[in-house]
This record gives structure tokens, sequence and C-alpha cells, in this order.
């Protein structure tokens, strides 16, 4: 059975013009780099276009990834284009925190094992000592870090120097019940995402499905989305939703947002592994 090829994302947002994908695909095509998926939106109201190419080295070549690069560099400056490039043999490397609950954890360790998300999980994070048995369980680095009024910028700035010691690329709140100071939200801006016991807009504070109940809600769902200094109210990642009605009580409409939380936290972290996702000011471009 043949090696699956190393493969590579590039991912472009510029001010919309004409001529950007044939400029792309073209210089790509230069290259000896055959494009496997093609992506594009033109944002009429921002004046902003975005674009995802899956592409690879045709057989027979040896490719390399500097020229690449440089040609990029090249290309960018008459587009006036922000770009990334990925490599699928370069998995992205996790961060997950976590408190008490642990629906959302056990699912993204069950994927990640089951070979459905490419990352690689450098530590799991948490105010809590509940879930450290699971964590060891699947040989995952444990580190405990309680948070006080006292301690809440202490831990914060040990958070930062863990993400730099282990690399990390995206932190994942997998039900993080702990509110993060603006300047950490900012120092995580564009690669931190939380998962929302909520349909936004909608519930907050404590108790939602309580206040949900209260309400008779017809709908309750959950919402993932990158971490900003505005309290979950961040770029929407993905929402998941479910139908009740009047005989659903507090205790049913907590397990079925166990799963809504579930669903919504592992499209939304799947996407951005996949580099799907684009920030466009308060919201996002998703290339499924």
């Amino acid at each position: 059975m043949d090696t699956p090829h190393e493969h590579y994302i590039l991912k472009i947002s510029c001010p919309a013009a004409s001529g950007i994908v044939a400029a792309v695909t073209s210089w790509l095509a230069g290259q000896a780099c055959y494009i496997s998926e093609l992506s594009q939106f033109d944002d009429e109201f921002t004046g902003r276009f975005f674009m995802r190419a899956v592409f690879r080295f045709n057989k027979g070549v040896v490719g390399d990834i500097a020229p690449l690069r440089l040609g990029l560099n090249e290309l960018a400056g008459g587009f006036d284009m922000q770009w990334q490039l990925f490599s699928s043999a370069q998995p992205t490397r996790v961060l997950l925190m976590v408190s008490k609950f642990d629906h959302c954890l056990t699912d993204l360790l069950y994927r990640h094992r089951k070979g459905e998300m490419d990352m690689r999980i450098t530590a799991i994070v948490s105010n809590h000592l509940d879930l450290r048995p699971m964590a060891e369980r699947e040989g995952i680095r444990f580190i405990y870090l309680p948070v006080s009024k006292e301690s809440k910028s202490r831990q914060e700035a040990e958070l930062l120097r863990i993400v730099e010691e282990t690399e990390t690329d995206l932190v994942v709140l997998a039900r993080y019940m702990q509110i993060l100071s603006d300047d950490l939200c900012k120092q995580l801006s564009g690669r931190a995402i939380n998962i929302h016991h909520s349909f936004l807009p909608g519930f907050k504070g404590a108790k939602p499905y309580h206040q949900a109940y209260e309400r008779g809600v017809k709908l309750i769902g959950a919402t993932a989305h990158y971490v900003t200094s505005d309290l979950d109210e961040g770029p929407i990642i993905e929402q998941e939703i479910q139908r009740v009605d009047h005989t659903y009580l507090p205790d049913a409409l907590v397990a079925i947002g166990r799963d809504t939380e579930t669903v919504a936290l592992s499209k939304a972290l799947k996407y951005h592994l996949e580099h799907r996702v684009f920030i466009n000011q308060d919201k996002t471009v998703i290339f499924r």
C-alpha cells in the first residue's frame, strides 16, 4: 500500500481583487504542485477575500518548502496578502484545559485515540484534581493550577509559560470553569477555543439550563467560539442545537446539553486542526 503523500494547506486572506486565484494556482502549478482542494469566499461587506488550497508536490518531484515560502512572500506583496502554510506532517500542538466536568475531555480523548483528531496533546491543565486519573490513563502530562482571587494573575502567567515551553499552538477550554483575564485573552487571540453551554446569544451566568427551563425554551444548544476579552462574544466556529419541549425537566436538559457541547466542540476543533477557519472581524469563514 502506498504511503500517503505529505500535503500542504495554504490559507490566504487579502483585500478582494481580480487575479488572486489565477496568480496563486498558476504559481503552485509552476512549482510542480498538484492542487487537490480549493475553496474561496469573497465577503462583499468587508471587502476581504479568503482562500484555502490543499496541495502536494507531483509524484517523483523532490519537494522543497523553502522556495515555496519565498515565492509566497513575493506573491503576497502584490495583493497585500496575509498567508499561512501548514504541513500535514506537523500536527497542531494542543493544550486542553478542564475543571470538573469530564464529558468534553472524554470525547476529545476518544476521538484523538481513534485518529479523528490530527493533533498532539501537549498537556492537560486544570484548576481541580478531579480529572487527573483520566489524563494519567492516557499517558498525558497533567498540570494542576488551582486558581483563587489572589493567585489568578500568577497562575495565568504560569499557564503562558507552559504554552511557550510546550510550543503549544492552540488552547482548548473543554469546560474550564474560570474566566480568563483580558490580558490572557489578548495573548491567546486566535489560538484559544471555548465551549459555551448555551446557544449564543442566550442565557448567561449560572445554571443556564435551569434558566432555559423556567423560560420554556424550545431549542437548547452549545456554542464553540474563539476566546476574546468580551466574555462569550468571540467569533463563533460551530453551534449545535436540540429541540425540546415542556416535558423536559432541568436534568434532562443538562444531559442533552452535554451532548450538544461535545459535538460542537469536537467539530470546531476539527475545523481548526484542518486549517479550515478564518477569523473575519467578529465572525468566521469556514470552508467545510
